[in-house]
């Protein structure tokens, strides 16, 4: 196993924390813009929310692209992680009825729609080991 300087230990740390951040910050504005723009009405579907999608896509390729340019799934975990902290407690009512987040389509379609986004950049993103063991039929700890 090849030894990491403290200086790349810092540097990787350091960007992981950037991905954090990037995640509160995709959550706080998508949470506050995800019902702000519709298609519609549309026939046998009816109002299709335009911005709730734009941000599930942009979550995805984010997650994605942060777990790629990482290279390992770490990085899509530590930026959903990021969006979960700010949109979950959004989407609580609070005692004086303030909702960041309401129970419209919208708002579902944001909340469970960014909750699979993120489930499925984090299976598409390469795996730190190199691949997992399962997928290509190795047994653990066998070179072969």
């Amino acid at each position: 196993m090849e030894q990491r300087s403290q200086a790349e230990s810092a540097l990787g740390g350091a960007a992981y924390g950037m991905l954090f951040v990037l995640g509160l910050v995709m959550g706080v504005v998508g949470g506050f813009t995800q019902a702000s723009w519709h298609v519609g009405p549309v026939a046998f579907v009816g109002v299709i929310p335009g911005s709730a999608i734009g941000w599930l896509l942009a979550l995805f390729v984010v997650c994605l692209g942060a777990g790629k340019l990482m290279g390992s799934r770490l990085g899509v975990s530590v930026t959903a992680l990021g969006w979960l902290l700010v949109s979950m407690p959004f989407s609580v009512k609070l005692s004086q009825g303030d909702l960041v987040i309401s129970g419209n389509p919208a708002g579902y379609v944001y909340l469970y729609g960014g909750m699979a986004a993120v489930i499925v950049a984090f299976f598409l993103a390469p795996s730190s080991s190199g691949g997992s063991w399962l997928l290509h039929g190795q047994q653990p700890g066998n070179p072969t």
